[in-house]
């Protein structure tokens, strides 16, 4: 049998210059810039009170001879208050139909659990929880984005939590700040 020669014609010919839209191209649905982390410029009463309270744990554990707990004690205060001294850089954040871009690391959806968001340091923050053990949390902040925006795009990818229990390192810090502060508010 012989093909007929018009069989050719009816199918369908695609030219390699054209560009076909696909399902499975990935679009960004929300890119911003916002800084790394909340930050509030303290005053000098934290940096005083910060100072004091090392002196204080520094004496107690001279008295018990742990000289490298010490060194630790230390580091960990300088750590924290170069931290809230120097305001973090801008990232740049995207969210795309395949996932999270935080500047150059990026997490596709199956890699993460949920989402719901936090006022910290005055600043709102979108927290994102992974599967994973590590980084455990990504903690997004939006900037001048609006929550319910960000909210739209996200609720058709994770799923949406409006209230979050607080865990009890949480609720100690939170007890701790609030009963003993280092800076008046």
């Amino acid at each position: 049998m012989e093909a007929a020669p018009d069989q050719d014609q009816h199918q369908p010919q695609h030219k390699p210059s054209e560009h076909t839209e696909h399902d499975f191209d990935v679009k960004t649905l929300l890119s911003w810039s916002a800084p790394g982390r909340p930050f509030t410029k303290k005053g000098r009463q934290f940096y005083l009170s910060v100072i004091l309270l090392l002196g204080l744990f520094e004496v107690i554990l001279f008295l018990f001879s742990q000289y490298e707990l010490m060194l630790v004690l230390v580091a960990l205060t300088f750590l924290s208050l170069v931290l809230s001294s120097v305001p973090p850089h801008n990232f740049h954040y995207k969210i795309t139909t395949e996932g999270i871009k935080v500047e150059d690391y990026f997490y596709i959806w199956s890699e993460l659990y949920d989402f719901y968001f936090k006022f910290i340091d005055r600043t709102d923050v979108l927290i994102v929880r992974t599967q994973a053990f590590l980084p455990g949390e990504l903690k997004i902040s939006l900037g001048d984005i609006p929550r319910e925006h960000v909210r739209k795009i996200l609720v058709r990818y994770l799923p949406y939590r409006e209230y979050v229990h607080p865990t009890f390192m949480e609720k100690s810090a939170e007890w701790l700040s609030h009963n003993f502060p280092l800076e008046k508010t």
